[in-house]
């Protein structure tokens, strides 16, 4: 099952890179102009790479927009590169100066893998010399590539070439595990207590749990789906041991008295936050709980915007759990979307994050970034709610 991975698409003004990804997805989803800082904010296009699974192209603003409204797309631009897992940097005319020499830089330090694209080469070619100081200086190879060559089989072969690169480059980082990964085997049958109650979204089912069925029909295992009220008769009068059971961290307590203690349980934040590669400082900060003290200031963070309820998780239900469980008094701030983030996360005792489903794993990573360089304790609301329920050790037996 293939995570979509998102490309960062950068250079200087008019550099071509709208139209590089007109070219390479074959729609005119960015708009084209020869007038200088036509593209402002950046403008994403989602397609499916065969052999790679769904990806992202992200057109950004040019790094030497100018100018305080320059200022501020230049800003953007550069907020893309800790959300993407690939960038794609253009030059032309053979012109690598600070701005390219920047961009580097910051790949380099948030350890993203990147392509250097010479573009318009049918209109001045790539100079020997450039490509030898980018190998030698920064171990760069580049690519020479062109957005309108005349001859239709030169132009698709150009196209075939980038995207193979593409594909290599991002199959040399690390693979993103799946979220049943070492868990499930063929033929294996995997229970998922999915409840259908008013935080479940209406018509459909999280992604997680999304997630999980499809990871098992993938594994020829068997996905057994039920809601918490079917359990208990499934459990009874089934004759065959599920193999493991994920439950919605919301029904831990209820699951976790119905299920018999010889067959593993686990929730669909647990096996996320083990897929999206935190897993340890999670296990970590929730360990970090029993040293709360009254008084301690808690950061809550949500990765998207929504309605909040009255049992909403993150707002109401995780405050009063933690209370509850440390017989304690804290405060909670709660920050939602990707845009924003506390100036001084040192005020933080703990920093509790949502399951992050709705974000990509560098989304994600970025985001706890800072309290982790800190030292500030970290979790996930699943992983908070199994330790406030008391089966927390439970819940994560299967996953260590």
């Amino acid at each position: 099952m293939s995570k979509v991975r998102h490309i960062g698409v950068f250079g200087k003004r008019n550099t071509g890179k709208s139209s590089l990804i007109n070219t390479i997805t074959g729609q005119n989803v960015a708009i084209v102009s020869d007038i200088p800082g036509t593209t402002t904010d950046p403008v994403r296009k989602r397609m499916e790479i065969f052999g790679l699974g769904p990806v992202v192209f992200i057109d950004t603003a040019g790094i030497d927009d100018d100018g305080k409204l320059g200022e501020k797309r230049v800003e953007k631009s550069k907020a893309v590169i800790k959300t993407i897992d690939l960038a794609i940097l253009i030059f032309t005319n053979n012109q690598v100066d600070k701005y390219e020499r920047g961009l580097i830089q910051s790949f380099k330090d948030e350890e993203l893998p990147f392509i250097m694209v010479h573009n318009q080469s049918d209109i001045v070619a790539m100079d020997p010399e450039v490509a030898l100081d980018l190998a030698e200086k920064e171990g760069i190879s580049v690519l020479e590539f062109s957005c309108s060559l005349l001859d239709e089989e030169e132009q698709k072969s150009v196209v075939e070439t980038l995207t193979s690169l593409i594909i290599a480059r991002l199959q040399e980082c690390a693979p993103a595990k799946t979220i049943l990964e070492g868990l499930v085997e063929k033929d294996d049958k995997i229970v998922m207590v999915c409840p259908v109650d008013s935080e479940a979204p209406e018509g459909r089912l999280i992604l997680p749990q999304v997630n999980a069925i499809r990871d098992a029909l993938d594994r020829e295992a068997v996905a057994v789906v039920l809601q918490p009220d079917a359990l208990e008769n499934y459990i009874r009068n089934e004759t065959v041991k599920p193999k493991l059971v994920v439950t919605d961290s919301q029904a831990f307590d209820f699951v976790s008295k119905t299920v018999p203690e010889d067959i593993p349980l686990t929730g669909f934040s647990l096996l996320l936050a083990r897929s999206k590669g935190l897993f340890p400082y999670y296990v970590k900060g929730v360990e970090a709980i029993s040293n709360l003290k009254s008084g301690d200031r808690i950061l809550i963070l949500e990765s998207c915007t929504h309605h909040s309820s009255c049992d909403d998780i993150g707002r109401v239900k995780i405050p009063r759990l933690l209370q509850k469980k440390c017989g304690a008094e804290f405060s909670f701030d709660v920050v939602g979307g990707l845009d924003s983030f506390p100036d001084n996360i040192m005020k933080y005792s703990m920093v509790i994050q949502c399951g992050g489903c709705m974000i990509t794993d560098r989304q994600l990573q970025a985001r706890l970034k800072p309290a982790i360089k800190a030292g500030i304790p970290v979790a996930n609301y699943g992983m908070v709610i199994a330790y406030c329920t008391g089966i927390y050790q439970r819940a994560i037996n299967p996953l260590i």
